[in-house]
């Protein structure tokens, strides 16, 4: 087993495609195993290679500002902007936004609080162009809600708008600013979090507002100019200043 999962590997196979092999193979082995024909499953141990880590997609600060450029005049249009807004201002995931609750918004306070993964909740902040959209979009929604909805956003239809009608509005989007990305949710959350991380250098503060359980999780979005680093590094750590010369 283990040779063949090295051969696989060797022949250009991707680490993830051997490991689905290897898991239909332990599953194959385990039904023999209870059909009686083997007395252990010699795929249990057998690993596939490591992927390497891929970098999120993110796109710069201009084609955000292009893509959050105000929309035209008409109800659903400017809920997709707010959806978009909200998306980038707090890194929300799509859905932290799908089950986002009129009680969630707090306008005045400028934080929404989302329910995140292992039902732990946050509260983050919300900019201040993110707070004008939302505005503008309840507005609308409450001649489109139906009675008893909770949903801060919801479709044509008043009912809560799921998780795949906002990817399709959010694609959309793009194609309608004339911007030949793949646009979707987690771009507006990768793209927060390497934005804030740029200018703040608080890896920290950023792994709170995301809400990851791990500050390894975070760490992925390290992925600056190395140089930028070095300038930090020769700024703050005791042992690299430079002293001045006499």
């Amino acid at each position: 087993m283990r040779s063949f999962a090295a051969s696989q590997h060797r022949g250009g196979l991707s680490p993830k495609s051997i490991q689905r092999q290897l898991s239909a193979l332990r599953g194959f082995f385990a039904f023999l195993i209870r059909e009686g024909v083997l007395g252990a499953n010699p795929a249990a141990e057998i690993r596939a290679p490591k992927a390497a880590k891929r970098l999120p997609e993110t796109i710069d600060a201009d084609q955000m500002a292009r893509l959050l450029a105000p929309p035209v005049d008409e109800p659903l249009a400017r809920r997709d902007h707010a959806m978009m807004e909200l998306f980038y201002s707090s890194g929300l995931r799509l859905a932290e936004l799908v089950g986002l609750d009129l009680m969630d918004l707090d306008l005045e306070d400028r934080t929404v609080r989302v329910l995140g993964k292992g039902a732990k909740t946050r509260i983050v902040p919300v900019g201040r162009h993110a707070i004008a959209a939302l505005r503008k979009w309840l507005s609308d929604r409450a001649g489109i809600a139906r009675p008893g909805e909770t949903a801060v956003f919801v479709g044509a239809t008043g009912r809560r708008l799921g998780a795949r009608a906002i990817q399709l509005r959010l694609a959309e989007a793009a194609r309608r600013q004339g911007l030949n990305l793949r646009v979707h949710p987690h771009l507006f959350r990768h793209s927060f979090a390497t934005h804030l991380l740029e200018s703040s250098g608080d890896l920290r503060g950023v792994q709170e507002l995301l809400g990851h359980a791990d500050i390894s999780t975070t760490q992925v979005y390290t992925h600056l100019d190395f140089q930028h680093l070095a300038r930090i590094y020769d700024q703050a750590h005791p042992r690299a200043r430079r002293r001045k010369q006499d």
